[in-house]
C-alpha cells in the first residue's frame, strides 16, 4: 500500500470515527475501542437483508429476526416456512431460503461458527463475493476488498471511471483492494459505505463536506452525478395474469402454496393463473379455481427484477366453502402472519377495498 493510499485510508477512517451511522448490526469505533467485537451472525444477517433493499426497510425485519432467532443455532432450528413468513415483504425470496440453508450448513459443518476467510465463506449457500468480503472484513478484520453499490459510486467518482457498469467492476474492485488498509479494514469498508450513503449520494452529492473532495476527479473536472456510468436501460416486458381472492363469511381468505421452485418459490398466494417471467397467464374469470360469482376489482401492477406484472383482480364472497384440492382458509387475524409476497398483499388489498 503506497503513501497516497495510506493517507486516503487515514483520512476516511478519521471521518468515519466522527460521522459513522449508528446501525443495529454495527459496532461503533468507540465500542470497539472498549473491547466489543462485531457479531458475525448479525453482520451476515444484515448483509443478506440489505441486498436490493434499503437500511430503513431492513431495520424492523432485522430486529424481528433477532427476537425470534437470536443465534445461528436458533435460526437453523427454525422451519423454512417460519423463516419465509418472517421474511415476507422484503422480496427476493431466494435470499430467505438460502439464509436457512446457510444457517443449517454452519451449524452442521462448522460447529455453529462462521468461517473467517472469504474463500470458506463463499462456499456457504447464498454468500457471494461481496457478502463474503463484508463478513471477513467487518467481523474478522480480514483485509478483504468490500464493494457494494455505494462503494462503486464513490470509487467511480473519485477516479472518474468512464467504463460503464457492470464492466467497470473489476477495475473498481482492484482500486478498493489497493486502498484497503491492514489496520481496521472492516471500519474502512463501512466508512466507504457510509460515505456513499450520506454524502456521495446518487443525486445532489454533498461534495463540499466530502473528505475526498480535493482528490475527487469527478468533482474537479465534471459533474459527479455522471458517475458511475451505466448502460442504457432496457424496457422490461409486461406480463398479464389474474388473481382470485375468495372470502368466506368470517373474512377468511383462500390461500395456497406456490411450487418449491421458480419465482416466489414456497411462498403463499391467492390462486392466480399460470403467468411467469416469460409468458402471460389467463385473465378471464373463467380461469378461477372454482365456480362462484367472481366480481372484477380492478388491476394491480408489480415490478419484478426482469419484468412487470399486471394482475386483474377478482373477488368472490363464499357462503359455503367449496372443496378444494389444495390450500387453506386464512382467518382475518392470521393473514398478516402468512408468507405472502408483496404482489399478493397488493392483490388482497385491491380485492377487499
Amino acid at each position: 500500500m503506497n503513501h497516497t493510499n495510506t493517507a486516503h485510508a487515514t483520512t476516511l477512517l478519521n471521518w468515519y470515527d466522527r460521522h459513522h451511522r449508528s446501525l443495529p448490526w454495527r459496532v461503533s469505533p468507540q465500542d470497539r475501542d472498549r473491547g466489543e467485537r462485531p457479531d458475525p451472525y448479525r453482520i451476515w444477517l444484515s448483509e443478506i437483508m440489505l441486498q436490493q433493499t434499503t437500511v430503513q426497510a431492513v431495520k424492523p425485519y432485522f430486529a424481528d429476526f433477532l427476537r425470534r432467532w437470536p443465534t445461528i443455532s436458533k435460526l437453523a432450528a427454525a422451519s423454512e416456512e417460519d423463516v419465509l413468513k418472517a421474511w415476507a415483504g422484503l422480496g427476493y425470496y431466494s435470499r430467505a431460503r438460502n439464509l436457512k440453508k446457510c444457517a443449517d450448513a454452519i451449524v452442521r459443518d462448522h460447529d455453529g461458527r462462521f468461517p473467517q476467510t472469504t474463500e470458506a465463506l463463499k462456499k456457504l449457500p447464498g454468500i457471494g463475493d461481496y457478502t463474503a468480503a463484508a463478513i471477513a472484513a467487518i467481523a474478522f478484520d480480514s483485509r478483504a476488498a468490500v464493494v457494494d453499490g455505494n462503494i462503486e459510486r464513490v470509487i467511480s467518482r473519485i477516479k472518474a471511471i468512464d467504463t460503464p457498469l457492470p464492466a467497470a467492476k473489476p477495475e473498481i474492485r482492484a482500486i478498493v483492494h489497493d486502498l484497503t488498509p491492514e489496520e481496521r479494514p472492516g471500519d474502512f469498508a463501512q466508512a466507504l459505505m457510509d460515505l456513499g450513503a450520506t454524502l456521495c449520494t446518487p443525486k445532489r452529492p454533498a461534495c463540499a463536506l466530502c473528505p475526498f473532495n480535493s482528490d475527487c476527479e469527478a468533482f474537479a473536472t465534471s459533474d459527479p452525478e455522471l458517475y458511475p456510468v451505466k448502460p442504457a436501460k432496457k424496457a422490461k416486458p409486461v406480463r398479464r395474469g389474474a388473481a382470485f381472492v375468495a372470502v368466506d363469511r368470517s373474512g377468511a381468505i383462500l390461500l395456497r402454496k406456490r411450487p418449491d421452485s421458480g419465482l416466489l418459490a414456497g411462498m403463499s398466494e391467492v390462486p392466480t393463473t399460470d403467468w411467469n417471467a416469460s409468458r402471460d397467464g389467463d385473465t378471464d374469470p373463467q380461469a378461477a379455481p372454482f365456480s362462484a360469482e367472481w366480481r372484477a376489482k380492478g388491476s394491480i401492477k408489480h415490478v419484478f427484477t426482469h419484468f412487470e406484472l399486471r394482475l386483474d383482480i377478482y373477488r368472490a364472497d363464499i357462503a359455503a366453502c367449496p372443496p378444494i384440492d389444495s390450500g387453506w382458509w386464512s382467518p382475518p387475524g392470521e393473514i398478516d402472519g402468512e408468507a405472502l409476497p408483496t404482489v399478493m398483499k397488493k392483490a388482497i388489498a385491491a380485492a377487499i377495498s
